[in-house]
């Protein structure tokens, strides 16, 4: 018996996952098995970010051939500022795309955010940190009144946020009514922060060095904690050449940045609150949750986990961003309108998560999915302004990719499925 027990934590656990990284990635020895874990990882159909990352550079090679202007500073700087505000609406909907349901409202809910914001600060001269409370909060009861609707009466979450697709641009324009548009005042916080907040030089380096140093000691814990377990880990050499990639990386990027106007406080937000996304979704209970139930619903109840509350969880979580986004979208142009939120603001954020690799199957994503998706969106919108196309061929171009991208998961999916793999 003890000698069954030995073999199954040890030769056999290349082919028995105990968690939702793959085991043999976690047990790979050096740099050559970890690469080796990941060729197979790709040909079973796990393709991650790889896909993602592969479309980013191949959009910013040909977008730099077709003008130079792109990968300049000073437009990388704005490009991943005007990235924040949708794709702080994109890691919500990241959340509960996981959960296998989806949110169509989320940019009824950000205009109605912005325009609480506005009248609140402006209109009716409350402090700046109340408007900017009340606006958020509202995102959070608008969740929790879709979560309560969801559970208890079962009507399909499509429905649901397509009603509050309505439902709150109508809110969003009785706020504003006989107004149109308020503009905030240049020398707000709010606007501020938004558009002219630049970390000092030092400061970003500091934050990079700060965030490799981070992940290695993470890496070496997260290591110590499986070996004490009787699991296999990464092995030291794999977790360190990985932190110093990421330190050397971001480091030459942030370097970049610096020589135009820097990296933006604003940007520090969303890459910050992405990286707290990603701790929630793979160190946490809750997080395992959220796979849980959007892999399973049925496994999940009879396992035990309060399916309702996950999903309630799910839905103040997306909506509660999307009226962040909302906030910082209105303090990026200094105004909030009839129109803030419209347009393509909702699909932007659903193709973001999509395009970023959350599975629209639910069960299947990752926080750094709203960061990719976004830049790609940003990159493409950035690139067609520069060679002064209109917004005709960036809706087509953007379309392409979200086919693209739900083709390459709808593939990957049936790859998987058909190496065991799920």
């Amino acid at each position: 018996m003890t000698a069954d027990t030995s073999a199954d934590t040890g030769t056999s656990a290349d082919t028995r996952p105990t968690d939702r990284q793959d085991e043999r990635l976690t047990q790979a020895t050096g740099l050559g098995g970890a690469a080796r874990a990941q060729l197979d990882r790709l040909r079973a159909g796990d393709l991650g970010v790889v896909p993602v990352i592969g479309g980013l550079v191949l959009i910013a090679v040909v977008l730099q051939l077709l003008n130079p202007v792109f990968l300049s500073s000073t437009n990388l700087v704005n490009l991943l500022l005007e990235s924040v505000p949708v794709g702080m609406i994109a890691l919500g909907i990241v959340v509960v795309l996981l959960v296998g349901q989806i949110d169509l409202s989320v940019g009824s809910v950000s205009g109605l955010s912005a325009a609480t914001l506005a009248v609140l600060f402006v209109d009716q001269g409350q402090p700046a940190l109340v408007a900017l409370l009340a606006a958020v909060l509202s995102g959070t009861v608008i969740g929790l009144f879709y979560g309560f609707v969801f559970t208890r009466f079962g009507i399909p979450s499509f429905v649901i946020s397509l009603a509050g697709l309505l439902g709150f641009l109508g809110l969003q324009l009785y706020v504003l009514r006989g107004i149109g548009s308020i503009n905030l005042p240049f020398d707000s916080q709010l606007v501020y922060f938004a558009q002219l907040a630049f970390l000092p030089a030092w400061l970003s380096y500091v934050l990079v060095a700060a965030v490799a140093a981070g992940l290695l000691l993470t890496g070496l814990s997260r290591s110590r904690e499986r070996r004490a377990a009787g699991l296999s880990g990464a092995s030291t050499t794999f977790v360190v050449v990985r932190s110093v990639l990421v330190l050397v990386v971001a480091g030459a990027a942030v370097a970049y940045l610096n020589t135009a106007r820097g990296l933006g406080w604003m940007v520090v937000l969303f890459v910050a609150l992405v990286l707290v996304m990603h701790y929630v979704l793979t160190r946490t209970k809750y997080g395992t949750y959220l796979f849980a139930v959007g892999g399973n619903v049925e496994a999940a109840r009879r396992a035990g986990i309060d399916v309702r509350r996950v999903y309630v969880g799910a839905f103040v979580t997306c909506s509660t961003l999307a009226a962040l986004g909302g906030v910082l979208a209105a303090s990026r142009l200094a105004a909030a309108n009839q129109s803030t939120g419209t347009g393509d603001v909702n699909l932007n954020a659903i193709a973001a998560a999509v395009i970023g690799g959350t599975s629209l199957f639910g069960g299947r994503g990752t926080a750094f999915a709203a960061l990719l998706g976004i830049l790609v969106i940003q990159s493409i919108s950035s690139g067609l302004t520069l060679l002064n196309l209109d917004s005709s061929f960036r809706f087509m171009v953007t379309g392409a990719v979200l086919l693209l991208a739900v083709g390459v998961d709808s593939v990957a999916r049936a790859s998987r499925a058909s190496h065991g793999r799920g």
